[in-house]
């Protein structure tokens, strides 16, 4: 199970490298973060064909306290998740950081995941 390629995806200060490092300690060593936000590229997430596509986000209001430094707003948020369409329009798992820390993110992620390798019979 821990074989499964996972990429995860989401706007700025959503816990995407966080989430990455996490899954790989616990074992998921084939995660992979995907800045998404940032390309052109509207698929680049299927690149490496993702067993699982994990989808984070968060508000403003939140990617702004975890990084103090982002000077831009609101409209640029929503650019950011008009390049994550594709991926939204195709996430295995959507998880909204907002209301959780770092170990709730990862317990609530490794749950889903098992979830998923359940349903589709990932080895």
């Amino acid at each position: 199970m821990k074989n499964i390629k996972i990429a995860v995806v989401g706007n700025c200060a959503a816990g995407k490298t966080t989430l990455v490092k996490n899954l790989k300690k616990a074992g998921f060593e084939s995660s992979y973060n995907v800045p998404q936000e940032h390309s052109i590229v509207k698929k680049l997430w299927s690149r490496y064909e993702p067993d699982i596509l994990i989808y984070l986000r968060c508000s403003l209001e939140i990617a702004k306290k975890r990084r103090p430094t982002i000077s831009w707003g609101q409209h640029r948020l929503d650019e950011q998740k008009k390049k994550l369409a594709n991926a939204h329009q195709n996430m295995d798992i959507y998880i909204d950081t907002d209301p959780y820390d770092i170990d709730e993110v990862l317990e609530i992620a490794i749950n889903k995941i098992k979830e998923r390798v359940e349903e589709n019979g990932y080895i």
